[in-house]
């Protein structure tokens, strides 16, 4: 089965493609013009042992939030797209990450229904020039489009550059226990026999 997506969007706002697939090697190929996001995504992709590919423009004279906000869409209609009926898939994924003083678990759904909880407060409002508030508005796209329950959980952390990024790779290894295949079941992990709504 090829589980991959390829995800076009053009707004007056941003301009992306994004390519995924989910049973790749890490391999990552990110241009968003926004270098923690860069940053971010490459963990995402090499922490879940996806192959990601993002291009993006964006009106960043204004600020960083529409193509922050316009990726985390992408990722998530991407992961949906890839999914197909999601017939023998784990469907449920959690990991707890350690980054130095920080520590942080995820928890997901591949469920067919978005809900999102985020316990997860930046001590600093910004991380270079990154609002931090932005990681939130990512992972609310991306759960919303991926039609997934994601909850993340910063048990403790000083350093809000550490817990963006125990949040991205925890969120990166849970969705990849999720998406893998179970080898006892090859239907679809539901008594309702469908994971699309």
């Amino acid at each position: 089965m090829n589980r991959t997506a390829t995800i076009d969007r053009a707004t007056a706002e941003t301009q992306i493609h994004l390519e995924l697939n989910l049973d790749g090697t890490g391999r990552s190929q990110i241009l968003t013009g926004v270098g923690f996001l860069d940053h971010m995504l490459d963990l995402f992709a090499r922490h879940g042992a996806f192959d990601l590919r993002v291009e993006a423009t964006g009106d960043l004279h204004v600020d960083d939030h529409h193509t922050v906000e316009d990726v985390g869409i992408c990722l998530g209609q991407a992961v949906y797209q890839a999914l197909g009926d999601k017939a023998g898939i784990r469907r449920y994924g959690h990991f707890t990450l350690p980054m130095e003083e920080t520590l942080v678990t995820v928890a997901t759904d591949l469920s067919g229904r978005y809900f999102m909880v985020f316990q997860a407060d930046m001590p600093a409002a910004k991380i270079g020039t990154f609002d931090s508030e932005l990681i939130e508005d990512f992972w609310q796209a991306m759960a919303a489009n991926a039609r997934c329950n994601l909850h993340v959980v910063l048990h403790h952390g000083r350093n809000t550059h550490h817990i963006s990024e125990a949040i991205f790779k925890a969120t990166a290894r849970a969705l990849r226990m999720a998406v893998e295949p179970d080898p006892r079941i090859t239907s679809v992990p539901s008594t309702k026999g469908t994971l699309s709504e």
